[in-house]
């Protein structure tokens, strides 16, 4: 069929030692999508065919080996080359699969312990004032998820409620208005987020806002600033013939004394001096 096709098409997920638990999801869900799970978790034997057989029994026969062989193909192309050489002599997809659980998963105490540790981590987060609710939702929605993963509960309500009480005092009005309106008992996850998100959103709004008011009023200053600036040391023609008789006013200017009677004063005053001099 052409929706196989394109779903053969799919990037297998790749397990290099990390993370074992998401990889035998995606896994798990890759091999159901191409018809081959079945292959791997019943590890069914595929019998020889008998003398003269029918046409459908070599069919069936044929298909039974092809699936296997392709549920282990898909294993082997699924892993890093280094888990290759550990699973390269193992003959079933089903004991491939064994393997990597036993070997990577660990035991039930073993994943007990890795679930307390989740928990314990999840416990301890708070949300910076530096952080968005999507990215504190979304980490704690990472480690409720991993917990999941290792076959443990954990309900939303339980990341409902640490949002709620872990989340700054900026958010006070939006849980708040939750608490006048809705059951926070039963709210959703997805209601929290989003609203707190849309406060988070006017909030920045607003902020954009102020800044963008703020920016015009201190361009005005400057402008003002700099035309008070340039009066003061470039003034007018008018100004500044203002300004030098106001200072010609406020200082008298000095002369040489008389050659004749040594005293001060103008040109003029000296003529008429130097002419009572000489008579």
């Amino acid at each position: 069929m052409e929706g196989e096709g394109n779903f053969s098409q799919v990037a297998l997920p790749l397990f290099d030692g990390e993370s074992y638990d998401l990889w035998s999801v995606r896994m798990q869900s890759y091999l159901e999508g191409v018809d081959l799970w079945d292959a791997v978790e019943e590890n069914y034997v595929v019998q020889p065919l008998p003398e003269n057989p029918t046409m459908a029994q070599i069919k069936n026969h044929k298909e039974g080996k092809t699936r296997k062989a392709k549920a282990k193909s898909c294993l082997f192309a699924g892993v890093s080359k280094m888990i290759q050489t550990r699973i390269m002599t193992l003959k079933s997809p089903k004991e491939i699969w064994e393997f990597l659980k036993e070997e990577y998963a660990g035991d039930d105490k073993i994943r007990g312990i890795h679930v307390l540790n989740l928990r314990r981590e999840f416990e301890l987060q708070r949300m910076k004032e530096s952080e968005t609710i999507k990215e504190y939702s979304n980490k704690l929605l990472s480690i409720a998820n991993k917990i999941k993963l290792l076959e443990s509960d954990f309900a939303d309500s339980r990341i409902v409620e640490k949002i709620l009480v872990t989340v700054p005092k900026k958010y006070e009005a939006s849980i708040a208005s939750l608490e006048n309106t809705k059951d926070l008992s039963k709210i959703t996850l997805a209601e929290v987020i989003h609203a707190l998100q849309a406060q988070e959103q006017q909030r920045l709004m607003r902020q954009e806002h102020a800044v963008e008011g703020a920016l015009p009023a201190k361009s005005q200053q400057a402008r003002t600033w700099k035309r008070k600036n340039y009066k003061k040391n470039h003034p007018t023609s008018n100004e500044s013939s203002a300004n030098n008789h106001n200072k010609g006013n406020g200082k008298r200017k000095s002369y040489p004394p008389c050659q004749h009677c040594g005293k001060n004063g103008s040109p003029s005053i000296q003529m008429l001096e130097e002419i009572r001099c000489k008579m």
